[in-house]
């Protein structure tokens, strides 16, 4: 323990903060933004008017460029794409809507063709949206932080400040944040005492505290006082900077399903191809008409054309990874997501993760001449005001949020492991661990969980003084859910102490015989392993990062160690454990959608298919059936974009 440094006079400067970096640029993507959705309107407009046009009896001349025009700008984007992919070796999909638009243009069915692009062009539209949408729960964190900080350096006059980007800060400088700035690095507190909203990384309702020592997280708002920050990470590794990084990879990367379409896509496109090359060959081998046979297999490799089976995963699985990162939990990929939702069973760690990992004073129990619990924080507070061990400033705020007014103490000296003193009205008064005292009151209050420190005056033992550690909001409302989600009780997994560990898990409500406790972190990855195969794992700290590894779907909360970050599957951002089963239905219901999808999908297809080999398909119907079903899949998913499908 050592005490803390001594407050730099700063002035607050008088001219206006500039605008934090959050109201100064967009945060959200527009649809006017997208260059898919610019095509794909582009090409809507120049079909209406083709349409109209020749609706209106007008000739040839008037309504074929406009069709044409909508071949441009809706089909040159997937055309090329097409032809990227063929020169790999791999025929897409995309260049097989644009040869099926080109034929029926061929056979003079021109409008047919313009139909089929406007609405190719519009399902990728939509796959474009929800990916932005995505992308969009990352940027809103990135652009919390600001985009400038002032530097303060010492100087001959004294400090020297001068106003950087964020981005050039390097570990180990100084800045000096304001009151209602953002504060522009990751660091730690030099100087200066104020009330930091940290709900953007914490999710805590209320201001946090953050005097001198106390860590400070870009992006958060400063309140009242003025900080004086050392700054311990650059921008790249802030920690909205490493949440966000998780997730970067969100809209390119593809779920399990869309991977397995991938794989069949190929041979299936292939043997689409050579249908279609034998249904209009062999009928004019049989003396069918050149128009009427290329018109059938214009139809066939329309209506036979896998997209939207190719568009039936990915948009309601990244309409919820959109849907998730509104509410503070960023899945890293659209695989994680996918997977989420067969979770069989969850296990959590305990430190940092079910509690928020910092002691509070549980309870004052006089022991000597001294009997008002008032009277005894006073005196506890008094010394451990300069202290920065986690449990003297638990002493330290008890105090503050009784209103007490403490007493100078003069001669702080602290010893590591044995405790800190000082002299209060004239006397030496300690607190110290328990060690070394075997009294039935400390015996129970640690058995039930408890950490205790003993309050002395001189020789005289005061008070017993136990710690708790605070459970997270909601942790006993998740255990419940997860195990009703899931059929499975929920396990603990710690390397706490058993009767702590036992403490916590009786008040969310974990059975004792799901409780596993002082495990080291081999042991805790193979209690995960023991566990199952479908396994979601949530912890926080480097001990907890081969459980994450091991784990079928890691979950970390979102202050836990870089080490973690990097190993999670997917970040609770915010201080609220409910989402974590609010997640898991949300990706069953994604699951459930895109099952619905592929059936309706290849419902359309089989169809269409049947009518055009057995019937006589009518072009026009065949485009809408096929293509409305692309769009009819598309926007089946994006509706787990709307707010009602979290926690629903």
């Amino acid at each position: 323990m050592t005490s803390p440094a001594p407050a730099s006079p700063i002035a607050p400067r008088t001219d206006p903060a500039p605008a934090p970096a959050a109201t100064r640029r967009r945060s959200t993507t527009s649809w006017q933004s997208l260059p898919e959705i610019r095509w794909a309107a582009a090409a809507l407009g120049f079909f209406l008017l083709g349409l109209t046009a020749q609706l209106a009896g007008a000739p040839g001349w008037l309504f074929w460029p406009l069709h044409l025009a909508c071949y441009a700008t809706g089909g040159w984007e997937p055309g090329l794409a097409g032809l990227r992919a063929l020169r790999d070796r791999t025929l897409d999909v995309d260049l097989l809507m644009v040869v099926a638009a080109i034929g029926a243009a061929a056979i003079g069915q021109v409008l047919d063709g313009a139909l089929l692009i406007v609405i190719f062009a519009t399902s990728g539209a939509l796959e474009a949206f929800a990916t932005a949408r995505t992308e969009d729960s990352v940027r809103g964190l990135l652009e919390l932080a600001p985009e400038t900080a002032v530097r303060v350096s010492a100087g001959n006059d004294g400090d020297d400040e001068e106003t950087v980007p964020a981005t050039a800060l390097a570990v180990g400088d100084q800045i000096v944040v304001r009151p209602g700035e953002r504060i522009g690095a990751d660091g730690v507190v030099l100087a200066g005492a104020s009330d930091v909203d940290q709900a953007t990384i914490t999710g805590e309702p209320l201001p946090a505290a953050r005097t001198a020592g106390d860590e400070v997280f870009a992006g958060t708002l400063n309140g009242t006082g003025v900080l004086r920050v050392r700054v311990t990470r650059r921008a790249g590794d802030s920690v909205v900077a490493r949440i966000a990084a998780l997730v970067q990879e969100a809209s390119r990367t593809k779920a399990g399903t869309q991977l397995f379409v991938e794989k069949v896509e190929q041979r299936y496109s292939i043997g689409m191809v050579a249908a279609t090359l034998l249904l209009f060959a062999v009928p004019l081998v049989f003396g069918e008409d050149l128009k009427s046979a290329l018109l059938r297999a214009m139809t066939f490799m329309i209506v036979a054309s896998p997209c939207a089976i190719v568009l039936s995963s990915m948009p309601p699985l990244l309409a919820s990874i959109a849907n998730a990162g509104r509410h503070g939990v960023l899945i890293k990929s659209a695989v994680v997501m996918e997977r989420l939702g067969t979770t069989t069973q969850v296990a959590f760690d305990k430190t940092g993760t079910l509690t928020h990992g910092t002691p509070v004073l549980s309870g004052i129990h006089p022991t000597g001449t001294m009997k008002d619990d008032e009277d005894l924080l006073r005196l506890a507070a008094a010394v451990e005001q300069g202290s920065e061990h986690p449990l003297g400033r638990a002493v330290v705020r008890a105090a503050r949020e009784r209103g007490l007014t403490l007493p100078p103490a003069q001669g702080f000296s602290a010893r590591p492991g044995i405790g800190v003193s000082a002299t209060v009205n004239g006397a030496q008064v300690s607190i110290t661990s328990p060690r070394g005292h075997d009294l039935p009151l400390i015996t129970a209050l640690e058995n039930a969980g408890h950490t205790v420190v003993l309050l002395r005056r001189e020789q005289e033992l005061l008070a017993v003084l136990p710690f708790t550690d605070r459970l997270r909001p909601g942790a006993t409302a998740a255990v419940g859910s997860l195990a009703a989600l899931t059929d499975e009780p929920v396990t603990l997994l710690t390397g706490d102490r058993t009767a702590t560990a036992r403490h916590v898990a009786d008040a969310v409500g974990i059975a004792p015989d799901r409780l596993r406790a002082g495990l080291l972190p081999g042991e805790k990855l193979a209690a995960v392993r023991e566990l199952g195969e479908r396994v979601t794992f949530v912890g926080d700290g480097i001990n907890d990062a081969p459980a994450l590894a091991a784990a079928h779907t890691g979950v970390a909360m979102g202050a836990g160690s870089d080490l973690t970050l990097r190993t999670a599957d997917a970040v609770v951002v915010r201080d609220d454990l409910t989402a974590i089963p609010a997640v898991i239905a949300l990706s069953r219901r994604a699951r459930r959608v895109v099952v619905a999808n592929l059936a309706v999908a290849a419902a359309f297809i089989t169809v269409l298919v049947l009518w055009d080999l057995l019937g006589d398909l009518p072009l026009p119907l065949g485009v809408a059936g096929h293509e409305g079903s692309t769009v009819l899949v598309g926007l089946n998913g994006l509706r787990l974009l709307r707010e009602k499908h979290w926690r629903a």
